[in-house]
């Protein structure tokens, strides 16, 4: 079944990579640095979580991959704006990002946040350019710029930066983490079951799968950053601590932690249960993400 799952995901971030390439500006149009930026940070690597996930709620409800393909880009080109912009000296101060130099640290700040803020830009250009529907297009729009935008994933690391230095508290990383990450991932969820032409009582229910993974993940990344012994993890994790960040083994402790996601795996797990194997390899996303090494 592991084996399964794993050709199927990479199957399928496999197409999301191939149309991320026909999506993007080529590297050699103009202006060739931004393009080049945009594209490095796009191609530098990770699992596509979000993308996969609106690929696979969208199959859920019987849709052509083709079809949801660019609202999946869109996910990704946000996703991936947002870790340009994290990693900024302003904001994390990072020089590594998936094995590779931070996009600052290769075209240099300057580049760096317009690249950023031009995949922001282009995620919407791919909706609305590649998206028959003008009611889905609207729809569409709506879900992921409320995810990404102050009351989602900006005011989430919003609530972050500001959090530096405080003392661990759990209603401070609970509101952090369901803005900074989960909301984007409830939004992948959604986006890929409204393509699909969900109806409500369906789509109730994959919300609430995507705010439990989306939780899910976060907590899995904060164990993993606590107790790796990858060098990366270990520079992020004495960063945080220096930073005094708010992450979920700082304020419940290692084991806690744990259990709780064991708990959000189940709540995931349970959202979807009755639709059985119409559900598919969503039904295998919580234990898969438990899983997680790196």
């Amino acid at each position: 079944m592991a084996a399964t799952f794993d050709r199927t995901w990479k199957a399928l971030a496999a197409r999301v990579d191939a149309a991320l390439d026909r999506f993007l500006p080529a590297e050699n149009a103009s202006p060739r640095e931004l393009h080049r930026a945009m594209r490095y940070s796009v191609f530098a690597g990770g699992k596509r979580l979000r993308p996969v996930l609106c690929l696979l709620s969208g199959k859920m409800m019987g849709e052509r991959v083709t079809a949801l393909l660019p609202p999946a880009c869109a996910l990704e080109m946000v996703h991936t704006y947002s870790l340009i912009h994290d990693d900024l000296p302003a904001m994390d101060d990072d020089d590594v990002r998936r094995g590779k130099p931070t996009s600052h640290r290769v075209f240099g700040e300057a580049l760096a946040i317009l690249s950023g803020d031009a995949l922001l830009t282009l995620a919407f250009e791919t909706i609305t350019r590649r998206t028959k529907d003008a009611g889905l297009v609207a729809a569409l729009t709506h879900e992921l710029a409320r995810a990404a935008g102050s009351d989602g994933m900006v005011g989430g690391q919003t609530f972050d930066v500001l959090s530096e230095g405080k003392p661990p508290d759990a209603t401070l990383v609970d509101e952090i983490h369901r803005r900074k990450t989960a909301a984007l991932i409830r939004a992948s969820v959604r986006m890929g079951a409204m393509t699909g032409g969900a109806s409500k009582a369906e789509l109730r229910d994959l919300t609430h799968f995507g705010e439990a993974v989306g939780l899910l993940f976060q907590i899995t990344d904060d164990l993993l950053d606590e107790t790796g012994d990858d060098r990366r993890m270990g520079k992020r994790l004495r960063k945080d601590a220096e930073h005094g960040k708010q992450t979920y083994p700082r304020v419940h402790g290692v084991e806690e932690s744990r259990a709780l996601a064991e708990k959000l795996a189940a709540k995931a797990t349970l959202a979807l249960k009755k639709y059985g194997r119409r559900a598919g390899m969503l039904l295998a996303v919580p234990t898969f993400i438990l899983s997680r090494r790196k």
